[in-house]
């Protein structure tokens, strides 16, 4: 007797995330069909590829800023690090997949700014967070670009935090010369292929720290 009522909220619980999952695909490939560029994917990201962006985060350390926050596959995960939502703000320029995260992560602030001007609307200061984790198209944007989100994004980490990227080369998806540039190195945080298309993430962070 007692079996059934935990097999009835099991069976829940998994039709609950399929609806979820479903919702994620269809508003991603609505995403792409109207801007394609900005989209890059078909699809979200994968849970396997999202526990490779947030591996490095400390849930007793500084804030944690997202960039493209999309359906929110890698925000939760950023949750489910143990982070206060009070200190992760998304940054998600599309305005649909902005209500999204705030209709699915309502203590989480989300930002409708560009990436390469966040600081005017953050509620934190520069050197207030400990890690970027990027969900951005990068392969899809020009150099100038590279640099001015780069550039933005460590101004706003304190000393030894890190900037982290994925992307479906096995080459990081900025020019050694930007990084040079900024005085920044990177290093390949690992690779998955329970992604479509298989990703790589890597970890830039300043020289010397």
């Amino acid at each position: 007797m007692q079996h059934k009522p935990k097999r009835s909220r099991v069976i829940a619980l998994q039709n609950g995330e399929f609806r979820a999952r479903a919702t994620e695909y269809l508003d991603f490939l609505a995403a792409w069909v109207k801007k394609p560029r900005q989209t890059a994917s078909v699809v979200p990201s994968s849970r396997h590829l999202a526990r490779l962006m947030v591996a490095q985060i400390d849930p007793q350390d500084g804030r944690v800023l997202e960039l493209g926050g999309g359906t929110g596959v890698f925000t939760r995960a950023i949750l489910e690090t143990g982070l206060p939502a009070e200190k992760l703000e998304v940054v998600e320029i599309n305005p649909a997949f902005a209500r999204g995260l705030r209709r699915h992560f309502p203590q989480v602030a989300v930002l409708e700014t560009p990436a390469q001007i966040v600081s005017t609307a953050t509620a934190g200061e520069p050197g207030d967070y400990q890690i970027v984790v990027s969900g951005l198209p990068l392969l899809a944007m020009d150099r100038d670009m590279h640099r001015d989100i780069l550039s933005e994004s460590f101004r706003m980490l304190k000393p030894g935090g890190s900037f982290v990227q994925f992307t479906y080369s096995m080459r990081p998806p900025v020019s050694r010369e930007i990084i040079d540039a900024l005085n920044l190195d990177v290093e390949r945080v690992g690779q998955t292929v329970r992604n479509f298309p298989p990703a790589t993430v890597f970890r830039f962070f300043r020289r010397g720290e």
